[in-house]
């Protein structure tokens, strides 16, 4: 086929959470001889990853709104993009996105294609109301993970479900490629653990649980130190709590940043205290650099994390449970080496970026016949 195929994605936000940074990420890996891409999102806000989709080569617009249902009103907007750009199929992330791509995608008259990166079950009753509503669209519906595709099920035919799993740049976050002096510019000590997330300040990350660990281990052991990275509307909640458990001084937020890299560089321990998650992209990225991950066992964590052995893994909301992992893999450093080697090798084997890109463009030219 001598023309370019033209994907339009279709997101919420592009803002620096899993999903939205799928996206600059896959771009890399997609062959731009044979794909054109574009991308719409909505919240104009957030658009932290709009330029390193654009280097890669990406055509983005941002059809401005504030909310989920000024979304669903623009509708006729994607559609006379589609029209207009000669779109030949879209591709919807995140469920209000999902909502609207896929009525305009049909009006358009083009395959729709629609990526569920959480647990449906976790969703508001509107939205689960109206994602039901639109579902059988959908050409095809892409899971995640195991646990986002057995939620999946309840809405979706099962010949219109397919797992394509996460994947990360396994080149690009590999440890020891990143000097960085990050450590000494924020005052940790050399002989420090340094335990760390990436995470958006919300309630579902329940970064409360995340204090409370740190707080627990700071009256236990003067040389950790514990770093968050990320923004949102629970961030001032939980700045003050850290304040108020005493961790001034080996707490330290370091806000939204672009280059997460140097982070995993510094750090040993991964912490992850979310109640529900899908297949959560930091996590991934964290493991492909060497950090021992300690997390919650929900979503499609435990198909990442082996229990034992490339992790480890407690209930959501036992911190006591969760503290305890941390202390372990403090206190012997040889099983927490061993950890953060086998996640490495973990992501290497299974979660490749290569491997979810080339699964990708299959389901596309399936749904475009193409050959």
């Amino acid at each position: 086929m001598s023309e370019k195929v033209k994907v339009l994605h279709i997101i919420k936000s592009l803002g620096r959470g899993g999903a939205e940074m799928l996206l600059p990420e896959t771009l890399k890996y997609h062959d731009k001889d044979k794909f054109e891409f574009h991308y719409i999102y909505f919240l104009p806000w957030k658009d932290q990853v709009v330029k390193p989709i654009e280097r890669n080569g990406g055509k983005v617009t941002c059809l401005s709104t504030s909310n989920n249902i000024g979304i669903s009103l623009k509708v006729p907007a994607l559609v006379s993009y589609i029209r207009r750009h000669n779109i030949q199929l879209v591709h919807c992330h995140l469920a209000w996105a999902g909502i609207a791509g896929r009525v305009a995608a049909r009006l358009a008259g083009v395959p729709v294609i629609y990526t569920e990166h959480n647990n449906f079950s976790s969703y508001h009753i509107l939205t689960k109301v109206m994602s039901r509503l639109t579902l059988p669209l959908n050409d095809l519906t892409i899971a995640v993970s195991a646990d986002a595709e057995q939620a999946s099920k309840q809405v979706v035919a099962h010949h219109k479900l397919q797992l394509v799993l996460n994947g990360v740049d396994t080149v690009a976050f590999q440890r020891g490629t990143h000097a960085t002096d990050l450590r000494q510019r924020l005052g940790i000590p050399e002989d420090h653990i340094i335990v760390a997330t990436v995470a958006v300040f919300r309630k579902q990350k329940r970064l409360d649980n995340f204090v409370k660990v740190a707080a627990g281990i700071a009256t236990q052991n003067e040389k950790v130190s514990f770093v968050l990275i990320g923004d949102g509307p629970e961030k001032a909640t939980v700045e003050e709590q850290a304040k108020q458990s005493g961790l001034e001084g080996r707490i330290y937020f370091e806000g939204l940043q672009h280059n997460v890299k140097p982070y995993f560089e510094i750090t040993d321990i991964y912490l992850m205290t979310s109640d529900y998650e899908g297949l959560p992209i930091a996590l991934l990225e964290a493991m492909s650099m060497a950090c021992a991950p300690v997390a919650t066992n929900v979503g499609g964590i435990p198909e990442v994390v082996e229990d034992g052995v490339s992790g480890l893994l407690s209930p959501a909301g036992d911190v006591a449970g969760l503290q305890e992992q941390v202390e372990t893999l403090i206190h012997d450093k040889n099983r927490r080496l061993e950890i953060a080697s086998y996640a490495r090798k973990r992501i290497e084997q299974h979660f490749s970026m290569k491997k979810m890109v080339q699964e990708l463009e299959a389901i596309y030219y399936q749904f475009l016949a193409v050959v």
